[in-house]
């Protein structure tokens, strides 16, 4: 029987909790595959009475063998944690608790108890303080994999991936590097192969507007274009510099699998008002998949009842239907 996948917690005063709860009860609607919570019980109970669920909480043993785990039991892997109310105001108090919790997941990886990582949304802003850094670049960096991250923005029908990820964008241009665009270019070709036995198709995106500029020394010119002419030497399905602006109009018509842009926002500005919740964050390049949901804790939303599961759900699904 394979490992199960674990849920980290994520932020405590976020909308993690009723997102776990809300996908363990549909677990069987969706066939979803086993997975356990790594966070605190106590809190839990907590916000369970809050959210009013009448889900039964039961703690798994330090020591816990995989194959022993039953799938009709909400298990937690607890980590200590205290907070006088079910929900506060995010603040740093708990970035010592979430960063225990990403250390016990990865030494349960480590110890080949579990297969696969969810964690669900945190402040980054709150955890990293000033940092231009986010889960994926810290989790790179625990694992020995720093500059090796690549991040996917994953839906059946389309995905995308930017080149830098957490950055200003007054540092965009000078991080736009020929040797950075061709390995993660071949990092998600490899996924694509490997975990979901397709060869996909994938359009590079310019920096510039309409990924033309006068200069000699553009990006395109000088790196985006010349990295693109090495992968069809290999016969990697690579098509670009492709026009931003129009980019999201045209993956249909020509059957594009991965839009790879230049930074953050070029490529998830137009992903989510596509699918806004159906699609999932994975984090490529890493000893192990790590997923998480695509969106935020939303704060706004929290202890009220109507946080949207979709995204955690398929963030569980994805790994049903992947070699890991």
């Amino acid at each position: 029987m394979p490992n199960p996948i674990a849920i980290i917690a994520g932020e405590p005063n976020s909308i993690s909790s009723e997102i776990i709860f809300k996908t363990w009860k549909l677990r069987k609607k969706y066939k979803l595959k086993k997975f356990i919570i790594i966070g605190s019980i106590k809190l839990l109970e907590s916000q369970k009475k809050k959210l009013k669920y009448k889900i039964p909480i039961y703690e798994i043993k330090k020591n816990f063998k995989a194959n022993s785990l039953k799938n009709n039991k909400f298990l937690v892997f607890n980590i200590n944690f205290n907070q006088k109310k079910p929900f506060e105001k995010i603040s740093k108090k708990s970035n010592k608790y979430i960063f225990e919790c990403f250390k016990e997941t990865i030494n349960l990886i480590k110890k080949n108890k579990i297969s696969g990582i969810i964690n669900c949304p945190v402040s980054k802003e709150t955890l990293f303080k000033k940092k231009n850094f986010g889960i994926t670049e810290y989790l790179a960096k625990k694992t020995g994999n720093k500059n090796k991250e690549v991040m996917l923005i994953f839906n059946k029908n389309l995905s995308v991936s930017p080149l830098t990820t957490h950055i200003p964008i007054k540092n965009i241009s000078k991080n736009v590097k020929k040797i950075d665009i061709i390995n993660k270019l071949k990092i998600i070709n490899n996924f694509y192969i490997k975990k979901l036995k397709r060869k996909p198709k994938i359009a590079v995106l310019g920096l510039n507007p309409h990924s033309h500029s006068t200069s000699k020394n553009s990006e395109e010119k000088k790196i985006i274009a010349p990295a693109i002419r090495e992968f069809k030497k290999i016969n990697i399905n690579v098509t670009g510099p492709v026009s931003p602006d129009t980019s999201f109009m045209m993956y249909k018509k020509n059957k594009i699998d991965v839009i790879f842009g230049m930074y953050h926002d070029q490529v998830l500005t137009g992903f989510k008002t596509l699918y806004k919740f159906d699609a999932i964050n994975i984090t490529l390049g890493l000893p192990f998949i790590r997923i998480s949901p695509d969106h935020g804790t939303a704060a706004n939303i929290v202890g009220k009842k109507i946080a949207n599961p979709k995204s955690l759900i398929e963030s569980v699904k994805f790994f049903s239907h992947i070699n890991i």
